[in-house]
């Protein structure tokens, strides 16, 4: 049985895109499926995000592809996980001159994946790869992720225990 998800797509792509980082940075969040399994994202290459040279500010190149493979994670995992963004790497290509787009796409093999490599109760860092494209589909970056995934605790009747005041999970942070 599919769980409620506590914010349906069209409510999160519409509130991502007036998020101050995405709106004044000229991203725009496309699409997300109902399902979180995918997410389309567009750059459009303005004034306020050009570089010195005139072509896209690797930071906002970045910041489009920033927060997606964490939340498709999380959203598809549900509430007895933690999911935090663990690390990330950026290989710039070639210069974005117009739009750009980077496209999220997470399969079933990958869930299953977490899954089994949190089977045991213990972490798994995961990493995920993106291309950000040009509008001819040429490569203007390679965007990696490495998503950090763990259950929640269980106590003995099965039910998520709670977190001690001062742990890292309680205080919000990966460890």
């Amino acid at each position: 049985m599919a769980r409620k998800r506590a914010l349906s797509a069209r409510t999160f792509r519409r509130g991502i895109n007036l998020w101050p980082p995405f709106l004044f940075a000229g991203i725009k969040v496309l699409a997300v499926d109902d399902g979180f399994r995918t997410a389309r994202v567009r750059l459009r290459l303005g004034r306020l995000n050009r570089n010195w040279v005139g072509t896209h500010f690797g930071g906002s190149i970045f910041a489009m592809t920033d927060p997606f493979w964490m939340l498709l994670v999380m959203q598809n995992l549900g509430p007895d996980y933690y999911v935090w963004d663990s690390a990330a790497e950026i290989d710039f290509v070639s210069p974005g001159r117009g739009d750009i787009v980077a496209e999220f796409v997470l399969t079933d093999d990958r869930l299953a994946e977490i899954r089994a490599l949190t089977a045991d109760g213990g972490k798994a860092l995961v990493w995920f790869d993106t291309e950000v494209l040009a509008e001819d589909g040429s490569v203007v970056a390679r965007v990696r992720k490495q998503v950090y995934v763990r259950p929640k605790p269980r106590d003995a009747a099965g039910a998520r225990a709670p977190q001690p005041a001062g742990t890292a999970e309680a205080a919000g942070t990966a460890v």
